[in-house]
């Protein structure tokens, strides 16, 4: 099979799997959480330390993401027996499973930002 009509055959995989996907896609694809996941990949991290990994995310924006990708399944959420309560985030099975696609995919932004202007 040549490379376009390996193309071909997969794009039209996906559209006819198009119902089946597009959920999917809308509750992985936005930058944070696919930022998130990739700061919470290698180790778990608390709120705070999320908060300044992820520069220019709100207070707002990464409590309603964590508490999505929790619902979801995606990370996990342990309160620590620390005195104030402490709160650490990890990353699930189901969300490590996303670790290589999300790589290539920030390989990718890297390389290519300049070609896509203001980068």
């Amino acid at each position: 099979m040549t490379d376009d009509t390996y193309l071909l055959v997969s794009a039209e995989l996906a559209l006819d799997d198009i119902a089946l996907i597009k959920p999917v896609l809308g509750k992985i694809a936005d930058k944070w959480t696919i930022l998130i996941l990739t700061v919470l990949c290698p180790q778990p991290a608390r709120f705070n330390e999320l908060k300044r990994r992820l520069d220019g995310i709100t207070h707002k924006s990464l409590a309603d993401a964590l508490k999505r990708l929790e619902r979801e399944g995606l990370i996990t959420r342990t309160v620590l027996p620390t005195s104030p309560i402490g709160v650490e985030y990890g990353i699930s099975p189901l969300g490590r499973s996303l670790r290589l696609p999300f790589e290539e995919l920030c390989k990718w932004a890297r390389d290519h930002r300049k070609e896509l202007g203001r980068f």
